[in-house]
């Protein structure tokens, strides 16, 4: 395997293809990206989503989709929005570390990035454009398409985030509010004409998550997605129509995966876990929102010139809190049942095997007393706060590890006290801190490429597995790193629960009736979506997508072919594994870890022949 894999010279294929998309359209075609956040590749169905159903089995049914790992929400964003994946985009999860503090972010240098103001800043403190590469808004808008990103806080953004609101209609959970996009005298008023609040619905109890005694929500975030897909319906397609031009429009729904998160049906048990009725009323919810998407296409006569992609971001599973080997899971928390992991676990569990003090960069690096945790689990780690020896941002299903020093023998010091923890499923390790046993390079999974934020020196996948039903995938369990509780939500693992998103489209540029055999990806939405509008990207980075021709009408049907990696052993006899599927140089991922331990690997696999890192 080759360092970068090229993991994607498809993307040659790809820039020369986009140049002769407008000449193949005799009617200037129009794009509606729809993504609903967290929705699982095999839970559609009829009855729990008809409007998804409908449109995936009357147009083409990706069936073998896949997230970027890790697999986050922002992180998938950034590839969906530029058609890169992570090393080039930099976006490697949802809490990154930039090396500086944000000041929009309370100062930590751990900024969460689902958030406007933080965005921004972390754009101005990496030249302007912390994505580093173009995204199809972007692209869209520099050729006078009309564009519009609508939904969910920080994702929607992403899309056009260094535009600002400036030429690209932004309506997210801030809109209106003093961190808010703001909004064009056009939209205020046209908003205003159609009866419609200039400041988001906010999302309600849907936003209650409760606690370790208290369960969270019991309701979908209909209130606020509905406001969301008026905004749409009433205004924007309207808009765009009078425009007469083509038009690219994102809608990033919240649901399901707000309500998955917060589920209050489950509170510290894993069943049902994401499987109560407060998670199906979220699914239900965003196919509420995309069926009203396309009847206001019907009635405004632009149906037969709009192509429809649908693409959830990621899967999801059920949290657990459990684990036999930590020694965060011994300490009593006040907010955590007893023999629970608190959050933060990973940064105690290292800080006690490295015996290094621990500081919080989420209260003003303050230091963290002893048997106490980080408020939101990020943490620095040695003597000096302001020159820390490692940084941990927590995220959920995996964490990123940083090494600011680039220390090699402190790397192997961390990779081996993680090697001895039963919540550990997988280690990838930087490139250039060498290779490790029991670790896979980050460049066997897209992760080393042209981003300009720091590279985690490593990331940390989670153990994953199934609870019971007939869809494994459906009923993902996974330890989390995270604030919220056994039975809720969470996802960012390696586990096919999590790599396999829902993914369909339809339109006049797509097949009708057609299931995709071959593995497909967040990053080939991007690229599709750039050839569908015939977009030229500046890429930066070589690590791209591919167009889904197969998908197309009188396009060409590659040839897909499977395979895995391993690493070396280590000492106490643990290998990472990685499955994958391939199409020409370009890898998808299915999952990976420590067999065993991760859903999607089976116990001995690690015993197979497989290829070894390169």
């Amino acid at each position: 395997m080759r360092r970068a894999i090229v993991l994607l010279s498809a993307s040659l294929i790809t820039l020369s293809a986009v140049g002769s998309a407008a000449a193949q359209n005799a009617t200037p075609r129009n794009l509606i990206l729809f993504i609903p956040d967290g929705l699982r590749g095999k839970i559609v169905t009829p009855q729990t989503a008809p409007a998804m159903a409908e449109l995936r089995d009357k147009g083409v049914n990706f069936r073998n989709s896949h997230s970027l790992f890790p697999t986050f929400t922002m992180a998938n964003g950034s590839a969906m929005a530029s058609g890169h994946y992570l090393g080039d985009t930099g976006t490697f999860s949802n809490t990154i570390y930039t090396g500086k503090p944000v000041a929009s972010a309370n100062g930590t240098v751990t900024p969460f990035i689902e958030v406007d103001p933080v965005l921004k800043e972390v754009d101005e403190q990496f030249g302007g454009d912390y994505l580093n590469e173009e995204t199809i808004l972007k692209m869209a808008r520099d050729k006078g398409i009309s564009t519009a990103a609508i939904g969910k806080l920080g994702p929607t953004l992403i899309f056009d985030h260094t535009d600002y609101g400036k030429n690209t209609i932004v309506i997210d959970d801030a809109t209106g509010g003093k961190n808010g996009v703001p909004l064009s005298a056009e939209m205020t008023e046209a908003l205003t004409r159609a009866g419609l609040p200039t400041t988001t619905v906010p999302r309600g109890d849907n936003s209650k998550a409760g606690d370790a005694k208290t369960p969270g929500t019991t309701v979908a975030n209909v209130a606020q997605q509905q406001y969301m897909a008026d905004v749409a319906t009433k205004v924007v397609l309207p808009m765009f129509k009078a425009r007469n031009k083509p038009f690219v429009l994102v809608f990033w729904s919240r649901d399901p995966d707000g309500s998955q998160h917060n589920t209050g049906d489950s509170l510290n048990t894993i069943t049902p876990g994401i499987n109560g009725p407060t998670s199906m009323a979220g699914i239900r919810n965003a196919d509420n929102n995309l069926a009203q998407l396309r009847k206001a296409l019907d009635e405004l006569g632009l149906a037969a010139s709009t192509n429809i992609i649908v693409s959830s971001d990621h899967g999801f599973s059920t949290i657990s809190k459990e684990s036999k080997t930590s020694p965060a899971a011994k300490i009593s928390y006040d907010d955590t049942p007893k023999d629970f992991l608190p959050m933060g676990f990973l940064a105690i569990d290292l800080a006690k095997a490295l015996s290094l003090p621990i500081y919080d960069p989420n209260d003003k690096n303050g230091k963290v007393a002893d048997n106490a945790k980080p408020k939101a689990g990020n943490a620095l780690l040695g003597e000096n706060p302001e020159k820390p020896e490692i940084v941990i941002a927590t995220n959920g299903g995996s964490d990123l590890v940083y090494l600011p020093n680039k220390d090699k023998k402190l790397a192997d010091r961390v990779i081996k006290a993680l090697l001895e923890q039963d919540y550990v499923s997988g280690l990838f390790v930087n490139d250039e801190l060498g290779r490790f046993p029991g670790t896979l390079p980050m460049s066997a999974l897209g992760l080393k490429g042209k981003a300009v934020t720091p590279h985690p020196a490593i990331v940390v996948n989670f153990r994953s597995w199934s609870s019971g039903c007939e869809e494994p995938t459906n009923c993902s369990v996974q330890v989390a790193d995270t604030v919220l509780r056994q039975g809720q939500g969470m996802h960012g693992s390696f586990s096919r629960g999590d790599t396999l998103n829902f993914m369909a489209a339809i339109g006049p540029d797509f097949k009708a009736g057609y299931v995709d055999p071959l593995p497909v990806s967040n990053a080939d939405v991007g690229v599709t979506a750039a050839r569908l509008m015939g977009l030229t990207q500046k890429a930066k980075g070589n690590l791209m997508g591919r167009v889904m021709t197969e998908a197309m009408p009188n396009g060409a049907t590659p040839k897909a072919f499977s395979g895995s990696v391993k690493s070396e052993p280590s000492a106490n006899g643990l290998r990472t594994v990685l499955m994958f599927q391939r199409v020409g140089s370009q890898r998808y991922f299915d999952a990976a870890g420590f067999p065993g331990r991760t859903l999607g690997l089976d116990a001995d696999i690690g015993k197979t022949k497989t290829a070894r890192a390169k």
